[in-house]
């Protein structure tokens, strides 16, 4: 769908070369423009998803506490490991 957008500004600028009036050339011009600006979006939300965060990835501080002292158990055992024979 996004590629319609493109496809809108080709014609508008088209337009804006081929007019021979300043008033439809800049209104054309601007038009070119917005089409553009809309296909890069469009782009945008196709290759990276919607714009919103998903909330439910989000760690809660308990969760994030929990996973540092393991890790820092992990890191602890691993030291341990290495320093015996």
């Amino acid at each position: 769908m996004h590629w319609l957008f493109l496809l809108l500004a080709l014609g508008a600028f088209a337009l804006a070369l081929k007019t021979p009036h300043d008033g439809v050339m800049l209104l054309s011009l601007l038009g070119t423009l917005v089409f553009l600006l809309a296909w890069v979006r469009g782009l945008y939300v196709a290759r990276f998803g919607n714009l919103q965060r998903d909330i439910s990835s989000v760690i809660d501080p308990a969760e994030l506490r929990r996973l540092r002292e393991l890790g820092k158990a992990r890191r602890q055992a691993a030291t341990e490991d290495t320093d015996t024979p």
